[in-house]
């Protein structure tokens, strides 16, 4: 089982920014937790940051047929990205939207997610932990259309 992890702008300076909200582990702390998880999960794992939505857009769209399931948290693009959205519809595999805070109880503009649409569940609010809870959504997921 392959699962692409997308993160979007702004989540490779985990550890400077805002650490109030986000905490002071760092985007290679992350990456390391989603490995160790995978592992315990038997599957494989590729992690891609980007700040640019175009290569999310790629990132996306290259999964199709190479990848089983998507988690991907897009940053501040969940709140303004249809092309997000059309890449995940246009692949067609399951995707698990996760956040690391809580986008509905912030700013009013970041209640909006247009990637929700195309996603089987959404995790928010969990901090790390919560790609872990995704990554065991698209799991189980996968398991049942095997």
């Amino acid at each position: 089982m392959r699962i692409l992890v997308l993160n979007g702008p702004n989540l490779n300076m985990l550890g400077i920014r805002e650490p109030e909200k986000y905490g002071t582990r760092t985007y290679d702390d992350l990456i390391g937790m989603i490995k160790a998880e995978a592992i315990r999960l038997n599957v494989r794992v590729e992690c891609f940051q980007s700040n640019h939505e175009g290569d999310l857009v790629d990132k996306i769209q290259g999964a199709y047929g190479s990848a089983d399931g998507i988690l991907i948290n897009p940053g501040a693009y969940t709140h303004t990205s249809v092309a997000l959205l059309d890449a995940v519809k246009a692949v067609g595999l399951p995707c698990v939207e996760v956040h690391i805070t809580d986008p509905d109880t912030r700013e009013e503009f970041r209640h909006i997610s247009y990637i929700r649409e195309a996603c089987i569940a959404t995790v928010k609010g969990k901090g790390f932990e919560g790609y872990l809870e995704g990554l065991q959504i698209l799991v189980n997921r996968i398991s049942l259309t095997e």
